[in-house]
């Protein structure tokens, strides 16, 4: 059978999310474990993907965390004759660790836990270009971007490949890596590097490990899950795709899943385990001799506290949180309740988060005639518990380094901001803005970019008026949202730009310490 045109029984079966097995036919099989989306999350986590402290992890409270991972990675390979490892791309930014090691910790743990592959995530731009390649001569495994032109940056030019051939029992692998096309909006690439359409690059490639004899091939995609299910649907050849961007959980018991783990398109099958290594997936895969896949069953495996931490690699993160520790475990403030920073919120309305955020900006050059603030939803990364609050959970909510940026711009432009910022809400896209000294309504049922804002007000001598779209407003937003970040490039132009303010991470510590008991609310200033 032509591995590119699958049988109609089978491609009932795979609709229908069952496993089709062939005896007939001489069976490989492959174990693929796989991550995404763990940006720095060496130490475990709470619940709300944030820091957890020692004293509820020997409670059994805690989740993930390298040393775990470890330990599920080495049972995981001791089920199965053939295993690889792979990475659905953002290891970089979210936690200190990254804000003091760069990328320099993360290769080391990466290495010690054995991965055979990972593709470039939109994250690991973040330092630009000199930071991955960094990172690339200290990992002794391939990492991979096939959707992209970096023949005009030094320092990854014939060295970032696009694809590469691994073996594992004989048999060859082909693996393809992704990353999102608007990575030039949401990172730091740099003005040398182009991206490109997924499903054209990740054609080429596979029609290019096709003639090279390989017959298994492997996407290690960091587009988003949806993006991922349209590649599997319009490309012929891939086998799987290890998905990554958009943190979907996919399962076959949990009830919160975003789909069935594997998400089966035709004959591809496609698998995501949420983030921040709370899970590793675990997906089983049986092909027949001409590479077709027969089988194709799993489920991610929750890294809570019956899985064992292994002691040298919790020793050596340990190790490695000591010079953070005076700067995380500093109390700044105190919550009268959970602060809701997660991303299924702050990126489709507003949030308690980002209302914090935003008001502590504006709060902050409201002096200066600012009288607008704009953060977008993405930024925020976390939840913050009620009671003390640390320099460290502020730093896991605004891991980025970004510096408070002031501008002006017309009324016209803050409409089209907002028109940018819920432009992308089915698809729970980070430019989403979450924002202080201004109202809006929108409607998510006219077409993205056609209107879908309805109104908008801001305050003039104590009232809500309707914005003037030839009057000119003073605005404080982040750095990465004022230099076109996420969509924002109507503040590219911008009038009386400073964008050197201090971090946005100690202007929030500062704000929540003024408030002596901050108190989260909603107020109704977005609405549809």
């Amino acid at each position: 059978m032509n591995k590119l045109v699958k049988s109609g029984l089978f491609g009932l079966v795979a609709a229908a999310g069952l496993a089709f097995a062939s005896p007939a036919l001489a069976q490989y099989q492959l174990t693929i474990l796989h991550t995404n989306d763990f940006h720095a999350r060496f130490e475990p986590i709470s619940r709300f993907n944030g820091p957890c402290s020692v004293e509820d992890n020997e409670e059994g409270k805690c989740f993930g965390g390298s040393a775990r991972l470890a330990s599920a990675i080495e049972e995981a390979r001791g089920r199965s004759n053939n295993t690889i490892l792979l990475d659905g791309g953002d290891q970089f930014q979210g936690t200190l660790f990254y804000t003091y090691y760069k990328g320099a910790f993360t290769a080391e743990m990466m290495n010690r836990l054995g991965y055979d592959g990972m593709t470039v995530g939109n994250h690991e731009f973040d330092d630009g270009p000199e930071v991955l390649r960094g990172f690339m001569d200290t990992i002794n495994f391939p990492i991979l971007m096939s959707n992209a032109d970096v023949s005009a940056e030094p320092l990854l030019a014939g060295v970032l490949r696009k694809s590469t051939i691994i073996e594992r029992g004989g048999q060859k692998i082909g693996l393809i890596g992704l990353t999102p096309q608007d990575t030039d909006e949401l990172a730091s690439p740099g003005k040398n590097i182009t991206f490109s359409d997924p499903t054209d690059a990740v054609q080429a490639e596979v029609d290019r490990l096709t003639a090279e004899g390989v017959n298994i091939i492997i996407v290690m995609s960091h587009s988003g899950y949806d993006v991922d299910l349209g590649i599997a649907a319009n490309t012929t050849g891939v086998d799987v795709i290890v998905s990554g961007h958009s943190n979907a959980y996919l399962s076959n018991v949990a009830e919160n899943a975003d789909g069935p783990y594997p998400t089966m398109v035709g004959s591809t099958a496609v698998v995501s385990a949420f983030a921040y290594g709370k899970f590793l997936g675990e997906l089983n895969v049986s092909f027949d001799d001409a590479g077709n896949i027969t089988e194709a069953v799993g489920e991610p495996l929750i890294m809570d506290a019956s899985v064992a931490e292994n002691a040298g690699v919790k020793a050596r993160v340990t190790e490695m949180a000591v010079p953070l520790e005076e700067i995380r475990q500093r109390v700044v403030a105190l919550a009268s309740a959970e602060i809701e920073g997660d991303r299924s919120v702050c990126r489709v309305q507003e949030c308690e988060m980002g209302n914090l955020v935003a008001d502590a900006m504006l709060d902050r050059v409201k002096g200066q005639g600012i009288t607008i603030a704009i953060q977008n939803g993405g930024g925020l990364r976390a939840s913050i518990d009620a009671g003390e609050v640390t320099m460290g959970e502020v730093f896991a909510v605004l891991p980025f380094q970004n510096t408070l940026s002031t501008f002006y711009v017309s009324g016209a432009t803050i409409i089209a901001a907002l028109e940018n910022g819920v432009s992308q809400v089915e698809e729970v896209k980070g430019r989403f803005p979450q924002v202080a000294g201004l109202q809006f309504d929108w409607d998510p049922t006219v077409a993205p970019n056609e209107g879908r804002i309805v109104a908008v007000r801001v305050q003039k001598d104590g009232a809500w008026v309707p914005i003037d779209p030839d009057a000119e407003y003073g605005v404080v937003s982040n750095n990465y949202v004022r230099g076109g970040g996420d969509g924002y490039s109507m503040f590219e132009d911008a009038k009386n730009v400073y964008d050197f303010g201090p971090d946005l991470a100690e202007v929030v510590a500062e704000y929540l310490a003024k408030a002596d008991g901050y108190t989260p609310y909603l107020d109704g200033r977005i609405s549809q």
